[in-house]
C-alpha cells in the first residue's frame, strides 16, 4: 500500500518542484554551444493601438555584456537591422507589462517594435523579424518569423484601473446608502460654523454681504465649489432678506451664479427679494477688477465678505481692504500660494479640501454627505496604498525578488 501510494505522490512531487523550480537556461553561459536564438516568437504587441509588434525569444547561457543582439525586419526580401542592445538587457521583466499580460516568462528576452524615430510599422502588413546574435567576429541569425501588426480593442494592461474605480465607486454608493440611514459626523469646521453668524451680524447692521468666487472659470473645481457654497450663503440671506453683492470678472461665472442664486431664494421662499443684479460683471482684467472690488468696499463697507475660489495676487489686496472696514472675513481657496494671506486677514480660511468638503457640511444632504465620506475612505485606502508599496518595494531589492510585483503591478497606472 505504501508503495502504491508513493507511485501515485511521485507526478504530485514533479508538478510541485516544476511550479517552485522553473526550468531555467543553464548556469554555465561559458560552456554552451553559441547558436542562434530559441524559441523565436513574434506577435502583434496586445494592448495597443496598433503599428507595434513584440519579439520574444528565450534566454541562452552566453548572454552577456560583451554579446549584442540584432534585431532584423523586412516586408519582402529586404531586411534592415533596426535595433542592436547587449545581451543581458530587455528581458520580459524589465517591461512595462503587468504580470496578467506578460505572454512569457520573465526571464525571456522582449523586444517591441513600433512605429515612430525611423521606423514605420502599417497595421494589416506582414513583416519578417529576425533576431542574431554576435559574439565577437562570430554571427548567426535564427529563421525570419512573420506577424502582422493591428489594433486591439481592448487594453488589458489597464484593467487594474478599472476595478479599482469600481471599487471606489462600490465605497461612495455604499457611504450615500448609510448617510440616507443614519446621521454621518463631520469634523467641526469654524469657518463654516461663522457663516450665520457672519450673515446675522449683517442682517442686524443693515449693510450688504460681499462674496466673491475667486479668479477661475467654471473649469476648475475650486470655482465650482465656490458657486456651490454661494447657493448655500444666498439661501441664508434669502430668509434675512440681506442685500447681496457678488462682483464676477467671468461672465461665463457670472451666469451660473446668476442662476444658482435665483433658485436659492427660490427655495427660500422669496423669489421676490430676488435683484437680478446682485451678480454683476466688473471686467476681465486682474488688478481692475481688484480695485474695482476694493471701491465697492469702501463705499457700501459690507458687513461680511466671502472669498471662495482660487485666488493670485489680487488676494492680499482684497483681504487688507476688507479688513480696514471691520468686516468678517470667511475665506476658502485650494491655492496654497495664497493660503499665508488668507490666514493672517481674514476671521476664518477654509483650507485645501475644507472648501470642497463645505457644501456638504452646511447642506447635510445624504448624497453630498455619502460622497465626501466616500473620499475619505479612497484617501485612507491611498495611504495604506502608499505605505505597503514601500514595504513591498524595499522587500523586492534587499531581496532580488520580483514576487512583491505581483501586488505592486495591481496599483500602478499602466499604458
Amino acid at each position: 500500500m505504501v508503495t502504491a501510494g508513493c507511485r501515485m505522490l511521485r507526478p504530485l512531487a514533479v508538478l510541485v518542484c516544476l511550479c517552485l523550480f522553473p526550468l531555467t537556461a543553464p548556469e554555465a553561459g561559458a560552456q554552451q554551444a553559441f547558436a542562434p536564438p530559441q524559441n523565436l516568437r513574434v506577435i502583434d504587441t496586445p494592448s495597443d493601438s496598433g503599428e507595434g509588434l513584440t519579439v520574444l525569444w528565450a534566454r541562452a547561457g552566453y548572454d552577456a555584456p560583451e554579446v549584442r543582439y540584432q534585431i532584423m525586419l523586412g516586408d519582402g526580401a529586404e531586411k534592415k537591422m533596426v535595433a542592436e542592445f547587449p545581451a543581458d538587457s530587455h528581458y520580459v521583466r524589465d517591461s512595462r507589462w503587468p504580470w496578467w499580460t506578460r505572454v512569457d516568462r520573465p526571464d525571456a528576452h522582449q523586444f517591441n517594435l513600433k512605429s515612430g524615430k525611423g521606423l514605420e510599422l502599417k497595421n494589416g502588413t506582414p513583416y519578417a523579424v529576425a533576431v542574431a546574435v554576435v559574439k565577437g567576429a562570430e554571427r548567426v541569425e535564427a529563421a525570419p518569423v512573420q506577424a502582422v501588426p493591428a489594433p486591439n480593442w481592448v487594453n488589458w494592461n489597464q484593467m487594474n484601473n478599472l476595478l479599482l474605480v469600481l471599487l471606489f465607486g462600490a465605497v461612495v454608493f455604499g457611504s450615500i446608502r448609510a448617510a440616507k440611514r443614519r446621521e454621518i459626523f463631520l469634523r467641526r469646521i469654524p469657518g463654516l460654523d461663522a457663516v450665520d453668524e457672519a450673515i446675522g451680524r449683517a442682517t442686524e447692521l443693515g449693510k450688504p454681504i460681499l462674496y466673491l468666487t475667486g479668479a477661475g472659470d467654471m473649469s476648475e473645481p475650486s470655482t465650482i465649489a465656490a458657486a456651490v457654497i454661494l447657493g448655500r450663503v444666498a439661501k441664508r440671506v434669502a430668509a434675512y432678506e440681506t442685500d447681496l453683492l457678488v462682483p464676477h470678472r467671468d461672465p461665463i461665472v457670472m451666469a451660473v451664479c446668476q442662476e444658482i442664486t435665483k433658485q436659492s431664494y427660490l427655495e427660500a421662499g422669496k423669489p421676490d427679494v430676488f435683484r437680478e443684479d446682485s451678480n454683476f460683471f466688473i471686467t476681465t482684467d486682474q488688478f481692475s477688477y481688484t480695485a474695482a472690488v476694493d471701491g465697492i468696499m469702501l463705499r457700501r463697507k459690507p458687513a461680511a465678505n466671502f472669498f471662495m475660489g482660487s485666488y493670485f495676487a489680487e488676494a492680499l489686496l482684497l483681504t487688507e481692504t476688507g479688513a480696514s472696514t471691520g468686516a468678517i472675513q470667511i475665506a476658502g481657496t485650494d491655492s496654497d500660494h495664497q493660503l499665508p494671506f488668507f490666514v493672517t486677514t481674514c476671521d476664518y480660511t477654509l483650507i485645501g479640501e475644507e472648501l470642497y468638503a463645505a457644501s456638504a457640511y452646511l447642506s447635510r444632504e445624504p448624497i453630498q454627505l455619502g460622497t465626501l465620506r466616500g473620499q475619505d475612505f479612497g484617501k485612507a485606502f491611498i495611504l495604506v496604498v502608499l505605505a505597503l508599496g514601500t514595504l513591498l518595494a524595499t522587500v523586492g531589492v534587499l531581496f532580488a525578488t520580483d514576487l512583491p510585483m505581483i501586488v505592486l503591478d495591481l496599483f500602478k497606472d499602466l499604458k
